[in-house]
């Protein structure tokens, strides 16, 4: 059971577990031990995601995401399996826990009349500086 925050806990059946082989340092051992781990998450479907945490799950995990709505976690960073499912685990819960949070609406300002003035002044004193570094020309 992983347990997100006080009101959402994702039930240990929601989750599927696929243990692959890893690529990279072990010798030999490499190639007989599955100790990566593939963590599957049935977002569209999940009886415990809101409908809102879930739009917000589907946007964030981009690549990670499947046509059917499946988010896909791959954890090889370590050596042993108990250590890689413990690392999928932590990033699913990160990944719900920045879907949980609600963006800050933007609110839309405008410049004050002062920044308007500064920012036209810098403009014009800009100008005149380049203004002087001009050639003279003998026309006039």
């Amino acid at each position: 059971m992983l347990k997100i925050a006080s009101d959402l806990t994702i039930t240990d059946d929601e989750l599927q577990w696929r243990f692959i082989r890893a690529s990279g340092p072990g010798g030999q051992k490499v190639n007989k031990t599955s100790s990566a781990v593939q963590l599957r998450f049935d977002a569209l479907h999940s009886p415990s995601l809101s409908d809102e945490v879930r739009i917000r799950l589907l946007r964030l995990a981009g690549q990670r995401l499947s046509s059917k709505g499946v988010v896909t976690i791959e954890a090889r960073r370590f050596r042993s399996q108990e250590r890689n499912r413990q690392d999928a685990l932590d990033r699913l819960h990160k990944l719900i826990a920045r879907a949980l949070e609600r963006p800050k609406l933007r609110k839309a300002t405008r410049p004050s009349a002062a920044a308007k003035r500064r920012r036209l002044d810098t403009k014009r004193k800009r100008g005149e500086i380049k203004r002087t570094r001009r050639r003279i020309s003998e026309d006039a």
